[in-house]
């Protein structure tokens, strides 16, 4: 599952880094997004490679994630160690990774609003490092992360994507521990 807010504005912003990863990982699987009929959202449904694959990107705006999460995770019938949060995270440099599979929100408003919603923090969790806003051009850390990626980092955003998506696709195939190894700490 995917975080990120809907619309236009916000399709290539730092803050929607969970949107795009799952967006390529159902890429990657030939899978198309559709609207759910049964929690607000866009889902992406594969059934027919043995263990069903879901992507969702909840349609409720980051604060309120845990919403339409919760619908999915409820109509699914998942349990929650097969659910896989993907964010952006920046308290870690750009390209960095950081798997989990429990822990707090560390300050993410989405993550918290899926914490309070499934109520629960052992939940597997995917964080994108996105970098820190620069304190010394006095941006605040709203307008950062709803900001564009720079030059710099789109120059690397491509490969980025390419790797949280194989890394969900590793926790998909060999559980967390496997993915933590072979992707934690990567830039």
């Amino acid at each position: 599952m995917g975080l990120g807010n809907p619309g236009g504005d916000y399709e290539y912003t730092r803050h929607n880094l969970g949107f795009i990863v799952v967006r390529r990982l159902a890429q990657k699987n030939g899978l198309d997004f559709r609207r759910s009929s049964f929690a607000n959202g866009l889902m992406a449904q594969d059934k027919k490679k043995g263990a069903a694959l879901h992507c969702f990107l909840p349609m409720t705006y980051m604060n309120n994630s845990g919403l339409a999460v919760k619908q999915a995770v409820a109509r699914l019938d998942l349990d929650i160690d097969h659910i896989l949060i993907v964010c952006d995270d920046f308290n870690l440099g750009f390209g960095r990774m950081r798997l989990r599979s429990k822990g707090s929100d560390g300050g993410h408003n989405g993550l918290a609003s899926v914490i309070e919603h499934l109520g629960t923090r052992d939940i597997a969790r995917l964080r994108l490092g996105i970098g820190a806003p620069r304190p010394a051009g006095g941006q605040q850390t709203v307008d950062y992360v709803l900001g564009e990626f720079m030059k710099e980092e789109k120059a690397n955003l491509e490969q980025f994507v390419d790797q949280a998506a194989g890394c969900c696709e590793l926790w998909l195939k060999e559980g967390t521990h496997k993915a933590m190894e072979q992707f934690n700490g990567r830039s």
